[in-house]
């Protein structure tokens, strides 16, 4: 991590913020009818999965093993 802007600019620290967001947002089409009933039984699992999948292979990163 570097010091100075104390925080880290690596992808790998955004993505499961960005796939919790992105299953909200699919909730939230659905809710106001954007996207279909079918569509939101199928994409939030897919995101879900995407994100545990992410969690479990993510490794140390260059900043965080810097350390």
């Amino acid at each position: 991590m570097q010091a100075s802007e104390g925080k880290c600019g690596c992808p790998c620290h955004k993505a499961p913020g960005l796939l919790i967001t992105l299953i909200g947002l699919v909730f939230l089409l659905g809710a106001f009818n954007v996207l279909s009933a079918r569509v939101v039984e199928i994409t939030w699992p897919i995101l879900l999965i995407l994100l545990g999948l992410k969690k479990m292979t993510g490794g140390m990163c260059k900043c965080c093993s810097a350390s």
